[in-house]
This record gives structure tokens, sequence and C-alpha cells, in this order.
């Protein structure tokens, strides 16, 4: 009878056991904020959502299922701190407020 454990002999499992395994992670490079950000919108725009409403509502109740899984926006999206986010929308607000009044003066 073949039970398609053919290739495995009781001597080789033994050994393997004997034996200290390695794995090697990489870390991925972390994306910074702005990224993050440009990725998700377009994902939610892609699929037909409002992405400011969307945003919005995962950054003021951390529920993840606001964002689209589409394109991995939702993963990506967990993968920076929601502070961090509100940190950097409010940033280029007010950059940008700064940068129009020094025009009109």
């Amino acid at each position: 009878m073949n039970t398609g454990q053919d290739d495995f002999r009781e001597e080789d499992v033994m050994e393997n056991m004997n034996n200290t395994q390695f794995i090697k992670i990489t870390k991925e490079p972390k994306m910074e904020v702005p990224d993050v950000l440009e990725k998700v919108y377009a994902a939610l725009s892609e699929k037909g959502y409002n992405p400011v409403s969307q945003i919005v509502g995962y950054v003021m109740s951390g529920d993840p299922t606001y964002i689209t899984s589409h394109n991995g926006a939702r993963s990506l999206i967990m993968k920076v701190e929601r502070d961090e986010i509100v940190e950097e929308i409010l940033r280029r607000y007010i950059d940008d407020m700064v940068r129009e009044k020094g025009r009109e003066a």
C-alpha cells in the first residue's frame, strides 16, 4: 500500500530533529504615512468609495473594515498608527494654510 510517504524514513526524521533549523526574517521597510495615505486613497477611489469619509471612519473608530482590502490597502493602513495619520494630515493642512496666508500678504 502506498501511503504517499515513501520518501520519508524514520532515520531522516530523527536526524532533522537533532539539527537546529534557522529562519531569516527580513523586515519590510517602514512606509511613510504620506505614501500609505496615497495608496489607500487610490484604492478607495478605484473601488468607488469616498476616500475622505472612509479614512475618517477608520481613524475615528480604529475599525479596519472602513478601508477596502483592494490592492492591500487595509493591511497597509494598519501598519501605521492612527495618531501618526492624524499628525500627518494636520501637519499638511497647517502647512498649506501658512503658505496660503504668506501668498496673501
